[in-house]
């Protein structure tokens, strides 16, 4: 497809970089891309996606917008409070960029339904709040063979990786699945939620804006991608480290026991 004249205009700061170029910016014009969550990564993630002319976005979030979610949920404003978040941030994103096709899932994601929504997409960007909606959705891009970007804030740190685990590295072992970093979801009642213990508003967008950058990597192909690698930010000290990660041969989704009797954790579907 051929840029109008607008299009060149608008990318035009993307298309003069030889790392991305007009071949760059034309995948992501190409690209479809699913977020799920529209809150404080979501919004971030949403609004750089925009901006970069990601052709299509997907939205699931089955909230609405509070008073107490616009301290970082920037894509959200005052007079939307009380709306479907889906609806303010598709809003927000025809405002930013006329280009790009959103399309709103006014739902919670759930092992029952994920496989479906992510069907229809190339990548998937987890930057929801909650471990059931993590492992429901790690869980879906395994079977489905989809990348996925996953992100996850505290009250003073952030976290980032990418997960392809249904390729093999360069020795040929498996990549890493995200029950291969995280075996079990953590017990109820252990880690406080950001209504219980807070979260720096700034630190959302922060992080958001760095998954956003690593959903661009991924789409144009630029850079060493983040499988294997999990980037930490301790924003009290603003500090960053790397923890490398590896397959784990117990994990139920491509370990040794899933592959010898080709039965990949069934029950995980369901």
């Amino acid at each position: 497809m051929a840029f109008s004249s607008e299009e060149l205009e608008r990318y035009a700061r993307h298309v003069v970089m030889h790392e991305v170029g007009g071949a760059g910016q034309q995948a992501l014009s190409r690209a479809r891309i699913l977020v799920v969550g529209a809150g404080g990564l979501g919004a971030p993630v949403l609004l750089y996606l925009a901006a970069a002319g990601v052709g299509t976005l997907g939205i699931v979030d089955d909230d609405i917008v509070s008073l107490s979610n616009l301290q970082r949920q920037i894509i959200h404003a005052t007079p939307d409070i009380g709306r479907p978040k889906v609806e303010t941030a598709s809003e927000a994103i025809a405002r930013l960029n006329p280009h790009v096709t959103v399309v709103p899932h006014a739902l919670r994601i759930d092992p029952a339904n994920a496989a479906d929504l992510i069907a229809a997409y190339d990548l998937v960007i987890d930057g929801s709040d909650n471990f059931d909606t993590r492992y429901a959705v790690s869980d879906a891009c395994f079977f489905g063979r989809k990348p996925l970007i996953m992100g996850a804030l505290g009250v003073f740190d952030a976290m980032l990786t990418t997960l392809r685990p249904f390729e093999r590295n360069a020795e040929g072992e498996p990549n890493p699945t995200w029950r291969c970093l995280f075996p079990q979801k953590p017990p109820p009642g252990t880690i406080p939620s950001c209504s219980e213990a807070g979260v720096l508003g700034a630190l959302a967008g922060v992080a958001g804006s760095m998954m956003a950058l690593e959903a661009i990597r991924e789409i144009v192909g630029f850079g060493t991608g983040l499988t294997g690698r999990l980037i930490h930010l301790d924003a009290r000290d603003m500090r960053f480290g790397e923890t490398l990660y590896g397959w784990d041969p117990d994990n139920p989704l491509n370990g040794e026991a899933a592959q010898a009797t080709g039965e990949t954790a069934m029950a995980l579907r369901g």
